[in-house]
């Protein structure tokens, strides 16, 4: 890898709903920067990003695919992320590490369910991003359309910067709003030669009109344009046209928005080019901010090489050769062979072999610098969202939030030899996927392995067959309720007994709250010094830590409840650590109970694109499913439903849509929430 300068390198990641085109895009990008011979189309499962034997059968990017390429004397490290809700996760955990984003929509559907979701995350880690109106080619695409309704989902003030030249299948290219040159994109070449012409005649004045709202959005946003804007006008230079857009586009202030069909090989160069004129290098990010892990003082990394590491690891993949660890630098430099600390485990892990990664192919390098992202292998004790850096120089960075499982289901070896390898197998694909949980039931010995979604847990199984060639057998999803309270309740508990010809004592009050804000259990820990001796207070925590993974009352795990340990008793010689944690225990139950358990379920948001005519049944449907409908969009055809519906409900409902609307009907659906369960049908759930 060819060493740049940190203000030619671009970490950019490519975000969208399911089916927008992101990978398409990657594909195209791929070819005409000569890192790839010929085009990888998805539905012909030739995609290089989608390299997953189950992405490629299904048309959908399951994994994030790190690629580079080089453009223009500058290298771009791009992630092509998922657009599917089951793998959300995965655009979490790349968002945090990058500088910027494209945004793609669909030049039809516009704003979708998933596109939300991404924006949502891009605004979490203040993301600059760039917006690419795709497939403008098809049958109603609208790209002024699409950009008011960015502006009306969002807030966010979107300025294009391109339009595109003739619509639906007449398609030829774009025309640039900043150089006034329309750019037509060869067939013959596959849109490798770009041709630039003067725009037509007929196109001119609503080019200059596009262009003077650009012009103003910008004089508005930057104060140094203003004044230049105000002197030249229409006739303003392109070196302070593009410089203000650079400047607004990293403060986020705007979004610039381009437009085409990476599909037909229209529009795809200017997105390259926007990218290294528009998005940030990372010298131009705020530098990283931490924690010291002892005095918990703010620490700050520069993105300085010359500087203390601080790398962070945001995503983890099995290999059999050495399992992958991808490490964004932030500040300092790695080389091959180099012991980094981190400050979670306390461990020295050493970098035994070093990549840049071509979606499954690998690139060794010997050094990497900050602004680089890079695979390792020989991290034993670094779990994704973990810190590293010098032992002498310690800091630990915001770690990532992962969505919480939501359904469930039981799975088992067809051999009982085969138990320990599936263990195994479960424990890696946990560490890869923090989305993905399982457990061993304590009565039943039974495993449940859980995810965000029915297609997640599905994928999940296909790996472990595949890859593990473990032969299991599943049960049907379920969903995964949790239970709170809907009061408060405070109860004492004195657990005095004699066991095993040894007398045993302790004795905990506790007072039980809830709080929707909470995600799972929070403890105050508001016992007097003198009332229990602090060697034996961890054990009260730990059982109470224990008891929110289910058994409490209705069996399921706890979530918004607060726990305040209010005071207890010891006696000399018969106080132990068993002792006050079955007091716990009995105390929190007795709360629990006093406090007035509640069954919750998750709530999914859905978004419904349904043809007009098939609308009454649809929403006659939604009505029997418990659904709550928020907004319906009928100005176009199809029409879009959004509303919220719990995931128990929609169970096998692509089948049920398919067969209302004939087939012509498409939704989504991502979690949103917990609610408590109507009492007739919380009877049903708990018998």
């Amino acid at each position: 890898m060819a060493t740049v300068k940190r203000e030619k390198i671009r970490n950019i990641g490519i975000i969208a709903h399911i089916d927008a085109g992101k990978t398409t895009l990657t594909e195209r990008v791929l070819f005409y920067a000569d890192r790839a011979h010929r085009m990888g189309e998805v539905h012909e499962g030739t995609a290089k990003m989608d390299y997953l034997d189950e992405e490629r059968e299904r048309g959908i990017t399951i994994t994030s695919a790190a690629t580079t390429v080089p453009w223009r004397g500058h290298r771009i490290n791009i992630i092509d992320t998922p657009g599917h809700v089951d793998f959300t996760v995965e655009v979490e955990r790349s968002l945090r590490i990058l500088d910027g984003a494209v945004v793609v929509l669909c030049g039809v559907a516009g704003v979708q369910a998933q596109t939300e979701t991404v924006w949502r995350q891009a605004d979490r880690y203040h993301v600059p991003r760039l917006l690419f109106v795709n497939k403008l080619d098809r049958v109603g695409a609208d790209f002024e359309r699409v950009v008011e309704h960015v502006h009306e989902r969002f807030g966010a003030r979107v300025v294009p910067v391109q339009m595109p030249w003739g619509a639906e299948k007449g398609l030829i290219g774009v025309l640039d709003l900043v150089t006034q040159k329309a750019l037509r994109f060869d067939v013959e070449s596959l849109g490798k030669t770009v041709g630039i012409e003067e725009v037509p005649g007929d196109m001119l004045e609503e080019l200059q009109l596009h262009r003077l709202t650009m012009l103003e959005a910008l004089a508005d946003e930057v104060d140094a344009f203003a004044e230049v804007y105000l002197e030249h006008e229409l006739h303003t230079p392109e070196d302070a046209i593009l410089s203000a857009l650079h400047e607004a586009t990293v403060a986020g202030r705007i979004v610039p928005a381009l437009c085409g069909s990476a599909f037909r090989n229209v529009g795809v160069q200017p997105v390259l080019d926007a990218i290294l004129g528009l998005l940030p290098s990372p010298p131009e990010r705020p530098p990283i901010v931490g924690t010291h892990p002892v005095t918990q003082a703010e620490e700050v990394r520069p993105p300085d090489p010359a500087g203390p590491l601080c790398a962070q690891l945001f995503k983890t993949i099995w290999a059999s050769q050495g399992d992958l660890g991808f490490l964004r630098l932030y500040s300092g430099t790695l080389k091959l062979g180099d012991q980094v600390y981190n400050p979670r485990t306390g461990k020295v892990e050493r970098v035994n072999r070093m990549f840049v990664m071509h979606a499954d192919d690998r690139e060794n390098v010997e050094i990497a610098e900050a602004g680089d992202i890079v695979a390792v292998i020989g991290l034993k004790h670094t779990a994704t969202g973990d810190t590293l850096c010098p032992k002498g120089a310690p800091i630990v960075l915001e770690g990532m939030t992962f969505p919480e499982p939501v359904l469930s289901m039981s799975i088992e070896p067809y051999s009982v030899k085969d138990r320990d390898e599936l263990v195994r197998v479960l424990d890696l694909l946990g560490r890869d996927d923090p989305s993905f949980r399982w457990a061993e039931a304590d009565e039943t010995g039974q495993m449940l392995m859980s995810g965000v979604g029915e297609l997640h847990l599905e994928v999940i199984r296909h790996r472990m067959e595949r890859e593990f060639a473990l032969r299991i057998r599943v049960g049907e999803p379920r969903v995964a309720y949790r239970q709170s309270v809907s009061g408060g309740g405070e109860a004492e508990a004195i657990f005095d007994r004699a066991l095993a010809n040894r007398s045993l004592y302790a004795g905990v009050r506790l007072r039980v709250e809830h709080d929707a804000a909470i995600a799972g259990v929070e403890i105050l820990d508001e016992i007097p010094a003198e009332e229990v001796p602090p060697i034996l207070r961890p054990a009260i925590l730990s059982s109470v830590q224990s008891a929110r993974a289910g058994g409490l009352a209705l069996g399921f795990p706890m979530s918004g409840l607060r726990v305040t340990l209010l005071g207890g008793s010891a006696k000399e010689g018969v106080s132990n650590e068993a002792a006050f944690g079955h007091a716990a225990y009995l105390a929190l139950q007795e709360a629990v109970t006093k406090a007035g358990p509640v069954l919750l379920e998750p709530v999914m948001q859905f978004e419904i694109e349904c043809p007009q005519e098939f609308l009454a049944g649809v929403n006659s449907d939604l009505t029997g499913r418990r659904a709550v409908v928020s907004g319906l969009e009928t100005e176009h055809d199809p029409a879009v439903i959004r509303g919220c519906v719990p995931l128990a409900e929609i169970f096998g409902y692509s089948t049920t849509l398919r067969s209302l609307s004939q087939g012509r009907a498409s939704f989504s659906v991502e979690p949103s929430h917990y609610a408590p369960v109507p009492a007739a049908v919380a009877r049903r759930v708990l018998a």
